[in-house]
């Protein structure tokens, strides 16, 4: 790993320079001006960023503040860089063809520029909670069942709050039980609770499902004798949902409007 301070502008391009011939992994610190041309056009003025340059050929530019990249491009670009003729300034260019877009970064200052070869071979593991659960059902009911349409969730009813209220494809009313484990015949026999309330509430048929990963043993027999259903959601999948872009921009769109 090799690292420079505030360097001057020719030692930070010839470490640059090095770092995309070797496709190694750059992380610029510095003051910057951002532009953008391709299946649109921006442009963002000076200001002090973190900007990351990956071996993959993808590039990400980072506000102080916020965890999402203000600019950012997808694996498979072309660096370049080179001093512009005053020598006081030089410009990083990130090129892809398909399609054909560029973002160009012009520095004017450099506090921290770091070059580094990275290995990473861990395993990455997704989990998600009840809650994450609640929500990525919510974004995507099919997880449950193909046809079911959310009404509302967290639903007062008189033993509780019902996890997600909907309708099934052919007009019965479901109540939705969710459990993160292994669901055991406590949560079996709350769901009956939370049907039996909803029953007395409606003039229709009403469905109870128990979304888990596992049943306990003997839950499955206690499920069918009353009447209920048991759909296997693994939080794992919940977790992928939620981590979609368009996820993630869903949820934090209607948790402003909370």
């Amino acid at each position: 790993m090799v690292t420079a301070e505030n360097p001057a502008v020719e030692t930070a391009v010839t470490l640059i320079r090095e770092a995309f011939l070797k496709k190694k992994t750059l992380l610029i610190v510095g003051n910057c001006k951002v532009d953008y041309i391709g299946r649109a056009s921006s442009t963002l003025g000076a200001g002090e960023r973190i900007v990351i340059l990956k071996e993959d050929g993808s590039l990400l530019v980072h506000r102080p503040v916020g965890y999402e990249p203000v600019n950012w491009q997808p694996p498979g670009c072309l660096f370049h860089v080179g001093s512009a003729a005053s020598g006081k300034i030089f410009q990083i260019r990130a090129v892809r063809r398909k399609p054909a877009e560029s973002i160009k970064i012009g520095f004017d200052k450099i506090f921290l520029l770091c070059v580094s070869s990275l290995v990473d071979k861990g395993v990455f593991s997704l989990h998600a909670s009840e809650e994450d659960m609640q929500k990525a059902i919510l974004m995507e009911p099919s997880l449950v069942e193909d046809g079911l349409k959310p009404i509302s969730y967290e639903k007062k009813v008189e033993p509780g709050f019902v996890d997600v209220y909907g309708v099934d494809k052919q007009g019965r009313f479901v109540v939705v039980e969710i459990k993160r484990k292994t669901a055991s015949r406590d949560a079996a026999l709350q769901l009956d609770r939370y049907v039996k309330a909803v029953r007395g509430q409606v003039n229709r048929e009403v469905r109870g499902i128990l979304a888990a990963p596992h049943l306990a043993k003997g839950v499955q027999r206690l499920l069918a004798s009353l009447n209920l259903n048991f759909k296997a959601v693994d939080p794992k999948k919940c977790a992928e949902v939620l981590s979609k872009p368009e996820t993630r921009q869903l949820i934090e769109f209607f948790e402003t409007k909370q």
